[in-house]
């Protein structure tokens, strides 16, 4: 697993016990959906101006997001390939971290819960209907609580 880190913001400090959560996660998103880990994914840590940009040019949103989810997978996996990229997976930190103050749990939590959601996105999946939310819900608290990454 090698996930491409590209840490654009520098309002909030982002912890080596952190970064390792993120790496936890990705690697059991994947198994948990019956893939190995030898998959790259691109990660940016972004400020609110900058998820505001990339939402308003890829999503025709005019607002900031707390997560964008850019998956390059488009087919049917292949596990026999050595090594392929996933996706990129861009986290507004300021977003996050305004987040976990509205929802009364830690600023670590949030970010997993992001990355989590995005993998997921970058898997295929999506919560463009009431089931396939419940569906995607269900898999992210899977992978979350698997790894001991509860709503403190």
């Amino acid at each position: 697993m090698e996930i491409i880190l590209d840490n654009r913001q520098d309002k909030i400090k982002v912890s080596e016990d952190l970064l390792g959560k993120i790496n936890d996660i990705i690697v059991e998103t994947l198994y948990y959906e019956g893939y190995d880990d030898n998959y790259e994914v691109s990660l940016s840590f972004v400020d609110n101006e900058e998820i505001h940009e990339l939402n308003r040019e890829y999503r025709g949103v005019d607002r900031a997001t707390d997560v964008l989810s850019f998956p390059l997978l488009t087919d049917e996996f292949d596990v026999e390939i050595e090594e392929e990229s996933l996706g990129d997976i861009v986290i507004s930190l300021e977003r996050a971290l305004e987040q976990s103050e509205e929802y009364n749990h830690s600023f670590e939590r949030e970010v997993c819960f992001l990355v989590c959601h995005s993998m997921f996105h970058l898997l295929g999946y999506d919560h463009d209907t009431e089931e396939n939310t419940k569906d995607m819900r269900k898999r992210e608290e899977d992978v979350l609580n698997k790894l001991n990454i509860t709503r403190e």
